[in-house]
């Protein structure tokens, strides 16, 4: 069964956000999309200082099995980037939720998680599919 955390906010497309408390908002993959996708061998990650928008492609995350598009759950500036990724991939398979973070963003509006799926929504979502 896939770890699914009560803090985060859930995409349909298996992204996840957290809301720190600094207010920035960190997005990766959940661990049903690690999972899913298998061993990961590549994260494409926006640009530091670039625009992301809410439910449009921010990156992509592949894999030996497939490539996926990476959305973001909100818009914003993206100020940080995980660098570790481009060395080590496979710490999105290790640790979807901590160490393997994608990108973070200063949201223009944090309300738009609103609009995301909370931990319940998702997990039921997941056991759908």
């Amino acid at each position: 069964m896939s770890e699914v955390r009560s803090e985060l906010k859930y995409l349909s497309s298996h992204e996840w956000a957290r809301l720190e408390d600094n207010g920035l908002v960190s997005i990766g993959i959940t661990d049903h999309a690690q999972a899913a996708l298998g061993d990961v061998v590549y994260v494409e990650l926006p640009e530091l200082g670039s625009t992301v928008t809410a439910l449009e492609e921010a990156g992509v995350v592949e894999s030996v099995k497939a490539a996926s598009d990476i959305y973001a759950p909100v818009s914003g500036e993206v100020v940080a980037i995980n660098e570790l990724l481009e060395e080590a991939p496979e710490t999105v398979n290790n640790s979807p939720y901590d160490d393997g973070w994608f990108f973070k963003v200063a949201p223009n509006n944090e309300d738009e998680l609103d609009d995301a799926m909370d931990a319940d929504q998702y997990k039921a979502a997941i056991e759908d599919s």
